[in-house]
């Protein structure tokens, strides 16, 4: 046997998405069987204690218990067979009985055979329960009247299923046991396809239902959408009516408080809505999967699964998508308008920064035309003293020593020295200041 190469180490998550194929596969059927569908609403945090009653129902039918770490389990108990799932917010509970349930398909479910007590334990909230009879081909055909009687008192549809190689029957309706009903009839099925049909039918009743828990909160927060298009309208129509230069101003920040609080209601909503919004879509989408998925073939007089779905569904979901689409679009708007409020006060604030800019501009020149006034003023005064100490030196030296020439003449010659003196001195001191000013800006 040539020996395998060495590889690089394996992708810490390459086992994990490798085996992600396998994880959801399907229960294989052998007509005639039943099975008992439970989809429960609960938190991801309650995925430790199903795992743990998956653990205690082997123990109870003396079987092995399964690894921990795993999201999906299915075992035999003997007395049925156990199929457990986890997904993001719900888990799935399926049991399945192989035998014939007699001329009554529902009167001995595949769930009696389940503890009482141990289903008493399950956490979260029932989305769907649902009961499936796979009749065998061997069995007598049923007329209407027999189907009439499984699902009375309700009116059922159905079709043919992997291109006529099974029948299906349905009312779509919760019966006063607390489960809704599928009735299956083989006609050339395989094992394999009788599962894969379970499958979708569980499934396809447990996503519709998922897809439309976002009916009722649209209900819910149709009033609230209409009550905040009518505060944005508001504030739009009172931005247009805003003219007044130096009243715009104040009011525009109003506006801009008033918005924001808005927006917050808005993101709000979004919040809470926006998950289920696109839960629901997700939800439908696989409806509508499944639905291609079973092939299916017109029965005579009566409508097909899809047709039912369809007609009932999709305005159910019209509904949502056109509220989902109208709370984005009133986000839009709300930032849209906020935008724009913003720049409104915005250029009130320029404008009225330019006009106080313009007015220090002239407080600026009308202090430096004072300043130059004072400067020149200093420069005759400080002249004036000085000239009078060296009038006082000259007069003194003279009367001492007799001077060569008039004290009066020399006096006169020093004036204009003297105050040349003191303005280059005062420039050149107001040159250094307005330097040592210009490096520090």
């Amino acid at each position: 046997m040539k020996e395998s190469p060495s590889l690089p180490p394996s992708h810490p998550l390459r086992e994990a998405v490798h085996d992600e194929v396998h994880a959801r596969f399907y229960e294989p059927l052998d007509a005639p069987a039943r099975a008992s569908w439970l989809a429960l609403l609960s938190p991801r945090a309650s995925i430790g204690r199903e795992r743990e009653l998956v653990a205690s129902l082997c123990r109870r039918f003396g079987r092995e218990e399964p690894l921990t770490e795993k999201n999906f389990v299915a075992c035999d108990l003997g007395a049925f067979r156990l199929r457990w799932e986890r997904h993001n917010e719900f888990s799935t509970w399926s049991f399945f009985v192989t035998g014939e349930a007699g001329r009554d398909p529902f009167a001995d479910p595949a769930i009696n055979r389940v503890p009482a007590d141990w289903l008493g334990e399950l956490p979260g909230s029932t989305i769907a329960a649902i009961h499936l009879a796979l009749e065998s081909r061997d069995m007598p055909e049923r007329s209407f009247e027999e189907l009439e009687a499984v699902f009375a008192p309700h009116a059922f549809v159905g079709n043919g299923v992997a291109g006529g190689d099974g029948l299906v029957w349905t009312d779509f309706r919760v019966h006063e046991d607390g489960f809704s009903r599928f009735l299956v009839r083989d006609i050339d099925l395989t094992r394999r396809e009788a599962g894969r049909i379970a499958q979708r039918l569980f499934e396809l009743e447990t996503y519709r239902l998922l897809a439309l828990l976002a009916l009722p909160l649209v209900r819910e927060l149709m009033p609230e959408l209409d009550e905040l298009e009518s505060r944005l309208n508001d504030i739009n129509d009172e931005m247009a009516g805003i003219t007044e230069q130096y009243a715009a101003s104040e009011r525009e920040e109003q506006l801009l408080a008033v918005l924001s609080d808005l927006a917050s209601d808005v993101e709000r909503l979004s919040s809470y809505a926006g998950s289920r919004f696109h839960a629901s879509r997700a939800y439908a989408a696989l409806v509508n999967k499944g639905a291609e998925e079973l092939r299916t073939v017109r029965m005579p007089g009566l409508q097909t699964l899809c047709e039912y779905l369809g007609w009932r569904m999709d305005p159910a979901m019209g509904t949502c998508a056109s509220q989902a689409e109208r709370l984005e679009v009133l986000s839009t708007r709300v930032h849209r308008t906020g935008a724009l409020l913003r720049t409104r006060v915005d250029v009130t604030l320029e404008r009225q920064n330019r006009d106080l800019l313009g007015s220090m501009n002239r407080r600026a020149d009308l202090q430096l035309r004072l300043q130059r006034t004072v400067e020149g003023l200093s420069v005759v005064v400080i002249s004036y003293y000085l000239v009078s100490l060296v009038a006082y030196l000259l007069r003194g030296l003279d009367e001492a020593v007799a001077l060569p020439f008039p004290v009066n003449v020399a006096i006169g010659m020093a004036v204009p020295v003297v105050f040349a003196g003191v303005w280059l001195s005062l420039r050149s001191m107001r040159t250094r200041i307005e330097r040592k000013v210009g490096r520090g800006a």
